[in-house]
This record gives C-alpha cells, structure tokens and sequence, in this order.
C-alpha cells in the first residue's frame, strides 16, 4: 500500500465506508501509534492530536512499501466489534491535560472486567422465556401466523403474514425483550421498524400491529427507526411520556436513576407528550426533550453523543463522574460505591464500549481528578 492509498483509506474512515478488514488495520496503526505518543506531550485540542497522530502515520509509510492485511481470524460479531474507533485515541481531557495518575493494574487480566454484549431474554405471551445469547439462528417460535427467527447477525426478527393481520387471536399477543445490565439486542418488529435496546432496558410490542396505533412500551433506553406509516402513528410509551411518530429515527433515555427522560430526534419528526404535566412538544431534527418533574424543555443537542452507545462508544461531554459511573455499572455489570468527596470537575472524551473496563477507568484516571479500586464485580469512587 502506497502513502496515496493510506490517505485514501484514511478518508474512507473519516465517511464511515471502511470494511471491517480495513478499519482493523486503522486501529492497530492509531493504537501503534498512540503507544509511541507520551500523554504529558502535544497539543490541548483531542481532535488536533489526532489529526497529527493520523498524519504522522502517512507520513511514515514510504512511497512505495507495503502493508500486510491482518488475517481474518475474528468471527462475524468480532468484525462487528472493531467497526468502533476510538476517535480521541483513548485519552480523556479535562480543561486541559495532565500528568498521568496512578492507573488501575489487573494483576490477573482474567479478573478485568469485560465489556457487554448482544445478550438479552425474550419473553413471549405465554410466559415462556428464550435466552437469545446461545440461541442458534433461525425459527425460536411461532406465535399464530407470526414466526419469529434470530438472523445470522444476532437480530430478532417478527415474519408477519396477511393472515397473521386479520387472525382476530393474535390481535392481544404481546412479547417483551429485555436486556439485562451489560447487554444489548436489536429487534425488528413486525411493521420492519428497528429497536435496539441499551443495557437494562425492556421493550413490550405485540406480534401484530392492529387497529389505528402502533403502540409499544419501553423501560430503560433504546434507538428506534421506525418504518413510515401514515395512516398508523407509531407511540412509545414509557414512564410520563408518550412519543409519537409516524416514521423518524429518534433516541429515548427513559431510565429510573437518571434525573430526566430525554428523547432526541435524529430524523423527520417527534412529537413529545408529557403524560403528568399533559403538555406537549415538537422535536426537530438535531433537537432534544428534556422532561422531569420540574421541566419540560427542548433544547438543541449532539445527537452523535446522545446516540454514541449505540455505534459501540461512551463519550462524555460535560460529565459528572456519577453520570459517567451510572453508564458503566449498567454496561458492564457493576456496583459502584463512593468514598469520601466526590470530584465536582466535568468530564469529557471517548473511549470505546467494547473496551475492558479497566481501560474506561484508567482513561478517567488520567485527569488525576478521581481514583478507582476494582474488587469482583464492584467499582468503588474516590476524589
């Protein structure tokens, strides 16, 4: 590979049309990279140090050498996996960098935490429940004329005949798809709208979409891109509020431990119904509702940070470290305890979901604003 195609592959990252062969190669040269780079050197601005990282490795790779791809020795969900990049290079900042502070070691990397995965328990009307992580592919049930099949890439997908439609027994039939802490599941229902659920989440949807409304019911938080409908809304109903939409990707964070519900819109059209305060609000693109007890606001939004969970990243942005903490314990499966006080600082960055959870915590340790002690399954917190 030339200096010329590097840059080219460099600019096929940067639109989000690389191959997964291709963007393991970008992140063995990024991660190469980093390690040579000091944390204390270059400049304040994340995305100008990795703009530098990225030219220094064109730079190195003469005129005419040639890069050897890595062999495909990832299955179809590690390939999914390394699709994710870490776009500050895995360092976090914090008005301005600091010398590293101590980090946290594993003295058994066996007893690191590992990130979360597609795990998640189907629960069909009759009560009977499917464990979807070790499900093979293909039928898991039939409810009527409705079949439901996990596909090759770890989906669940709802086959909906005409039949099925007008069978006046299927009209009630509800299944919910939960996800327990450190998990996460698409599904696709059976209108061809896609949800994919975050960590602790729950979606309740019937097998057939009847009547005047698409209604479904969600705890936790999910992304949805729901198929255009006109003549049928689409209505999420969650904990005071109803979002209703007739075909639009939008995002709900509707989960018990956060302060506030907040929907944000990505595309088309949003209208936000507070249930307690019954008042209304339309959301346009780029714009999310902020909804609690005492405010029912909208405001414009990143929706790529509002949506980074789902394209494999944590990032923070103006962070507390009990935000930042309630994400971790729900993705990978941990208690948290504070001690002592607590670090009044913002927090913000990236780094990826798909890292052990070490390394989420020594990028936050390299503030030298908090400190962290790991034991089994429990983090605890410290200034």
């Amino acid at each position: 590979m030339t200096r010329e195609q590097a840059q080219e592959l460099l600019n096929k990252y940067q639109l989000g049309n690389c191959t997964p062969e291709e963007q393991q190669m970008l992140d063995n040269w990024y991660l190469h990279e980093a390690d040579k780079q000091p944390v204390a050197e270059g400049p304040a601005d994340p995305l100008m140090e990795e703009e530098l990282m990225w030219n220094r490795i064109v730079d190195e790779i003469p005129e005419t050498a040639k890069i050897r791809y890595f062999k495909k020795w990832y299955s179809i969900a590690s390939a999914a996996a390394i699709l994710v990049f870490v776009s500050f290079g895995a360092y976090l900042f914090i008005k301005k960098r600091q010398a590293p502070a101590q980090l946290v070691h594993q003295s058994n990397p066996k007893n690191d935490i590992l990130p979360g995965g597609n795990k998640a328990i189907l629960t069909l009307a009759n009560g009977k429940q499917i464990t979807l992580t070790g499900a093979r592919n293909g039928t898991l049930a039939v409810q009527g004329a409705v079949v439901i099949n996990k596909t090759a890439d770890g989906r669940i997908v709802y086959d909906s005949s005409e039949k099925s439609r007008s069978d006046e027994a299927e009209l009630n039939t509800y299944n919910t798809m939960t996800t327990p802490r450190g998990g996460q599941y698409w599904v696709v229902l059976p209108d061809g709208s896609r949800v994919l659920l975050n960590a602790a989440s729950s979606l309740t949807y019937p097998t057939t979409f009847s009547g005047t409304e698409r209604k479904v019911e969600l705890t936790g938080e999910a992304y949805f891109e729901v198929a255009h409908n006109a003549a049928k809304p689409f209505r999420v109903y969650s904990k005071s509020q109803i979002v209703e939409v007739l075909g639009t990707h939008f995002n709900i964070n509707t989960y018990d431990d956060e302060p506030a519900i907040k929907t944000t819109l990505l595309e088309g059209k949003v209208k936000v119904t507070s249930t307690a305060k019954n008042q209304t609000r339309i959301l346009q693109p780029g714009q999310q509702a902020f909804l609690n007890a005492l405010a029912f606001n909208v405001s414009d939004v990143d929706v790529d940070e509002a949506t980074a969970w789902k394209n494999g990243l944590f990032v923070f942005e103006s962070n507390d470290i009990q935000q930042i903490m309630r994400m971790v314990s729900r993705w990978y499966d941990v208690d948290v305890a504070y001690t002592g006080n607590l670090p009044s600082d913002k927090f913000s960055g990236s780094v990826s979901r798909f890292s052990n959870v070490s390394e989420v915590l020594n990028t936050l340790q390299l503030t030298r604003k908090v400190h962290f002690k790991v034991s089994g399954k429990k983090i605890s917190v410290s200034e």
